[in-house]
């Protein structure tokens, strides 16, 4: 356990890049996917406050789990709602009564606080070949990528501005890339008048709580399905991330105290929280801080925004879904370009296991959809079926150099 106290080498100008990271990682979580929440509720065809509570339940969950689980492990354990399950729940909600929904939330959340506390899902994860996690890793990130200048297309004027200032404060600054085309592009839709805050209002959220209700169709249609979705579309991948960064913590703590987290929120409206994958991967790596013992403050200060959006209600998550979907993009992209290009480094570095990297990059970046489960779950098994077949076996625990311990600020892979 680290001490609670900051390091004598500790500077204050250590702050700048992981809170930045920090606060892109929340910019782009609620620009680019908690409208399915809003969706979600209008199917379920919601009050505005009972909306709202949604909309803080699952806020301050996301903050509180983030900033407990960085500050013990020091590490930037990014926390964040489920996407592909808030997908889910827009057409799920449609036939399911709240009453029970929440009730199916909250089987949900105490079903991964078991699978936190029993291990196994530290033991299957450790079993994934490091060149097939790293494939996968920038198969999953590639679409941000290519959004990023597909952007070009669209509004050429301000996605052209921020990959080329992108480019030129990487050759005179690159640290301060990713924070120069933050404020950059803030101050060119000031400019444009593209962001209104003129109806800006700071009204605290009021938590609504539901009495849950219980049914054998909602386990069904909504708790099954919701925690299949969350395992594989977000704690896979999301520990992945932690891995291909070299962080060493262990899944347990974290599907337990997420899921725990997810538990208490949910007769509020919280649908399920979890460690993140892609906004993860802003804070995780060298954009967040050159010095890995430093990016634990990246989830610190995301943790503190995503409370603020909570104690705040929908104003703010408003306000962040208000930018263009362009600025999102781009930003979203050019933040994860570094992690992308050293998931392909590393899933291209072992020649015996290339081909089966290359085959889980592309099969996790064709974003398959079967069955009703993600592109990430499918492209992990096409992986491991291919590295089985190419190698002759299935990777075995002790091979599996990825998660083995590394030194402290060493990057692992």
């Amino acid at each position: 356990m680290p001490s609670a106290s900051l390091p004598s080498s500790f500077r204050w100008n250590d702050f700048t890049h992981p809170v930045v990271a920090g606060l892109i990682s929340v910019i782009v979580n609620y620009g680019g996917t908690f409208i399915l929440v809003f969706q979600a509720a209008k199917v379920a065809g919601l009050s505005a406050e009972l909306t709202a509570s949604w909309v803080w339940s699952v806020s301050i969950g996301v903050g509180v789990t983030g900033i407990i689980l960085s500050w013990i492990s020091r590490e930037p354990i990014i926390t964040a709602w489920s996407t592909p399950a808030a997908a889910f729940l827009v057409t799920a909600l449609a036939s399911v009564p709240y009453a029970q929904a929440v009730g199916a939330y909250l089987i949900c959340g105490a079903a991964f606080v078991v699978l936190g506390l029993s291990g196994w899902f530290d033991r299957v994860i450790r079993l994934i070949p490091p060149g097939v996690a790293a494939g996968l890793l920038a198969g999953i990130l590639l679409q941000f990528g290519i959004k990023a200048f597909g952007g070009m297309s669209l509004e050429p004027l301000l996605a052209g501005l921020l990959i080329v200032a992108y480019v030129v404060l990487k050759r005179f600054c690159a640290r301060y890339a990713v924070v120069g085309i933050l404020l950059l592009g803030l101050v060119f839709l000031l400019v444009q008048e593209r962001i209104d805050l003129s109806g800006l209002s700071l009204t605290l959220a009021a938590p609504v709580f539901t009495m849950p209700a219980f049914s054998v169709n909602a386990l069904l249609s909504v708790a099954l399905p919701l925690f299949l979705i969350t395992l594989t579309g977000q704690y896979m991948p999301g520990m992945l991330v932690l891995r291909n960064d070299g962080f060493q913590t262990s899944a347990n703590p974290i599907v337990a105290m997420t899921g725990l987290g997810s538990l208490l929120m949910a007769p509020f409206g919280s649908h399920a929280f979890n460690i993140a994958a892609i906004t993860a991967a802003i804070c995780t790596g060298p954009q967040a801080h050159e010095d890995p013992s430093k990016r634990w403050i990246a989830g610190i200060a995301a943790g503190i925004f995503y409370t603020l959006v909570g104690v705040f209600g929908v104003t703010l998550a408003a306000v962040f879904m208000a930018f263009p979907a362009t600025f999102i993009t781009t930003l979203a992209g050019l933040a994860l370009l570094g992690t992308i290009g050293a998931s392909l480094g590393s899933a291209m570095a072992d020649p015996k296991t290339r081909e089966a990297s290359l085959i889980t990059f592309l099969a996790a970046a064709a974003n398959i959809t079967l069955l009703g489960i993600g592109g990430a779950f499918w492209g992990l098994v096409i992986g491991l079926v291919a590295y089985a077949v190419l190698n002759g076996r299935l990777p075995h625990r002790a091979s599996t150099a990825v998660i083995s311990p590394a030194p402290a600020g060493k990057r692992v892979g």
